[in-house]
């Protein structure tokens, strides 16, 4: 963020309101003489327009066309097929009413002066409109500067004119086009004053009447990106590329980057000396912290990079899940999973994997408990518990999930068979989360014998109509699942 003076905001804002009526102030100079429009005005009216407003000049003769035929139907009658033509070149008007011509002497008796002047400036202001529009469209996703005019909402100005977070931001951006930082793209926390200078990419652009309405943002991964974009030189000359993001805006945001020339280090070229490089990023993003990891097109070491600072001592990759499980030490895991979850839940979407952190003794018990469980369901075999559990099947959740074809393939077996196999799966995975309700809330029956999730299995109706939420394989999963 950096501070912009209030005389350059106050020049701006009158420039602004300047170019907003320069439109209507040059239609009104249009003269009507006793008999017709002087010629020469339209057509200095029409070029000035086009130099000032950089409107397209047949844009702005049609959407004159259009005004006066307006102006005219009022006259003629609301049924009359009026058409009117400028000569791109003497500037006279002339036109038709049902086919019949109609004289310039007489289109400018008939048609109010003051009518058709109107009407025009409706029309130039909606091409200025949808000028402002289309050069704003292509600034979509790209990184725009502006200066904080206002707040909109009650409660969210301290002194100083302090905008603090809660309301939507209104930014003053390039073209005199008023922008809007609502409160939902604002980075957590983060407030501006009146007059500041605000950095933030463009995401959506609208009209809204005669004007036009640039949405912008500071949360998107979109905005880091260009951000590393500006600072980082390596980057601007594509020696460095950013291979992906993940974000939680305010908190943490890991990149993954990777060098095309084998002398440059890509993660010390985007952090720079003593942190010069990265500081600027993060004082850019409110102190969110940011780790730079080394991309790689080898998945198992990608993730290892992806889950640092934790070390990790193997990667286990579950296809069919979209699942990797990460075997660490035990005093490795909280580091792994970060607070609240988020090392691991940043890593999983940097990666496009579902990264399970768990230590080799949890793995090894789970794989018991499943081939054990599966057991427990009647038609499965001796031989496809151990497929399923080699494919990461590590759980009732885990198996109700999987699609009837691929079970009876891996299986060999039925369609029916794996059907009905599956549904056992769905009704001991809702047996085992009502258990984990009631333990919850009844932290002193935990543990209890009665609590065998394959009893009463049978009694449970056929009939059940949904299947409750995934709870994951029983790790340490619910201290970081989102």
């Amino acid at each position: 963020m950096f501070s912009g003076g209030a005389v350059g905001v106050r020049r701006f804002s009158r420039e602004k309101s300047a170019s907003r009526k320069g439109g209507a102030r040059d239609i009104q100079q249009l003269e009507f003489g006793k008999k017709q429009m002087n010629p020469n005005e339209v057509l200095r009216i029409v070029d000035q327009i086009h130099r000032d407003k950089r409107i397209d000049k047949e844009i702005v003769f049609l959407n004159v066309e259009a005004a006066i035929a307006t102006a005219a139907r009022k006259q003629f009658g609301e049924e009359a097929l009026v058409a009117v033509q400028i000569d791109r070149q003497t500037g006279v008007i002339s036109g038709t009413c049902d086919g019949e011509a109609i004289s310039p002497e007489e289109m400018s008796e008939r048609i109010g002066a003051q009518s058709a002047k109107q009407f025009m400036i409706q029309k130039i202001r909606e091409a200025e409109r949808d000028a402002l529009y289309e050069e704003n469209r292509t600034q979509i996703d790209q990184m725009v500067s502006g200066v904080v005019q206002r707040a909109d909402g009650g409660k969210n100005r301290g002194k100083d004119d302090f905008i603090r977070e809660g309301g939507a931001v209104t930014v003053a951006i390039h073209g005199g086009v008023d922008a809007v930082l609502p409160r939902g793209e604002k980075i957590p926390g983060e407030s501006f004053r009146v007059n500041d200078r605000i950095r933030a990419i463009v995401v959506d652009v609208k009209k809204s009447g005669n004007r036009v309405k640039v949405i912008l943002s500071r949360t998107r991964a979109m905005f880091v990106e260009k951000l590393f974009e500006q600072e980082i030189p390596e980057i601007q000359d594509a020696v460095i590329e950013i291979k992906g993001i993940s974000r939680e805006p305010g908190y943490r945001t890991k990149i993954a980057v990777y060098s095309s020339d084998t002398r440059v280090d890509c993660v010390g070229a985007c952090i720079g000396m003593r942190g010069s490089r990265i500081k600027n990023i993060t004082e850019e993003l409110n102190n969110e912290r940011i780790d730079v990891v080394p991309w790689s097109s080898d998945m198992q070491e990608f993730i290892m990079n992806s889950l640092k600072p934790a070390l990790v001592e193997e990667v286990i990759f579950c296809p069919m899940l979209g699942r990797a499980v990460v075997l660490v030490q035990q005093d490795q895991r909280s580091l792994a999973i970060g607070r609240k979850g988020q090392n691991v839940r940043l890593a999983s979407k940097l990666c496009g994997w579902d990264i399970e952190i768990m230590l080799r003794e949890e793995l090894e018990d789970n794989i018991i408990k499943a081939i054990e469980g599966y057991a427990l369901l009647e038609g499965i075999g001796a031989e496809l518990p151990d497929r399923l559990v080699g494919e990461g099947f590590l759980s009732f959740d885990d198996l109700s999930i999987i699609e009837p074809n691929d079970l009876a393939q891996m299986g060999e077996i039925s369609l029916e068979e794996a059907e009905a196999i599956i549904e056992q799966a769905e009704q001991f995975a809702e047996r085992e989360e009502e258990i984990k309700k009631r333990n919850k809330a009844n932290p002193s029956k935990e543990g209890r014998m009665d609590d065998d999730p394959s009893e009463n299995v049978e009694n449970e109706s056929d009939s059940a109509e949904s299947v409750s939420e995934s709870a994951g394989p029983e790790d340490a999963g619910e201290e970081y699942s989102e």
